[in-house]
């Protein structure tokens, strides 16, 4: 996971940045708005005190414009990454078939691409590399046209926890983790925004 702390004013997120170290990310933190991007609730790459400031105050007056019916608990505070690729990991429980993992290219493009895979839990470590290598974008992950290759062990091991976490914790319906940002080979991976549904 990346560091985060939830703020609840101005004054909290500038504090809480601080602690984190610029560059950081703010995210509007709200239970009525599910994609942030779309109501202009996400600021990447902020550099300093100024800019923060600047940023939050436009989050508030973008959600509110947007979504003035939305309750808002806040604005989350992140490190931001740079580097990686942008991969989505999930599950869902079905009624019929228990919990669904999903695997796929994340980001703003996962709704647009609809490159994933599917699973049922429990995986092991065959099940979760098979799911990593059916998506067709697979070569991306593997290093294209000079690139490095990604972490794929890395992506592994997130899903054969996932599928743990979804056999433990049956009370969990929906959870996405989007985008989980992948390394070089040998660097892993981390957690950027997660969503879940109990």
């Amino acid at each position: 996971m990346l560091k985060s702390h939830l703020a609840k004013s101005e004054e909290e997120a500038l504090a809480r940045a601080k602690e984190i170290g610029y560059p950081v990310v703010i995210k509007i933190v709200s239970p009525d708005i599910v994609h942030k991007v779309d109501v202009g609730g996400v600021k990447l790459d902020i550099e300093d005190a100024r800019e923060l400031q600047l940023q939050y105050r436009q989050i508030l007056a973008n959600v509110k414009a947007a979504r003035p019916d939305a309750a808002i608990w806040g604005v989350l505070v992140q490190e931001f990454i740079r580097g990686g690729k942008e991969t989505i990991i999930g599950l869902k429980h079905d009624p019929h078939f228990g919990p669904l993992l999903m695997f796929g290219l994340g980001g703003i493009y996962v709704e647009a691409l609809r490159d994933v895979t599917f699973r049922m839990a429990p995986i092991r470590e065959l099940g979760a590399y098979r799911m990593i290598q059916q998506i067709r974008s697979y070569k991306i992950l593997e290093g294209f046209r000079g690139e490095p290759p990604a972490d794929i062990d890395a992506i592994a091991e997130c899903l054969e926890r996932l599928s743990q976490l979804a056999m433990d914790f049956q009370e969990i319906l929906e959870l996405d983790i989007n985008p989980l940002m992948v390394f070089e080979k040998g660097r892993g991976a981390r957690v950027v925004d997660a969503r879940i549904l109990i």
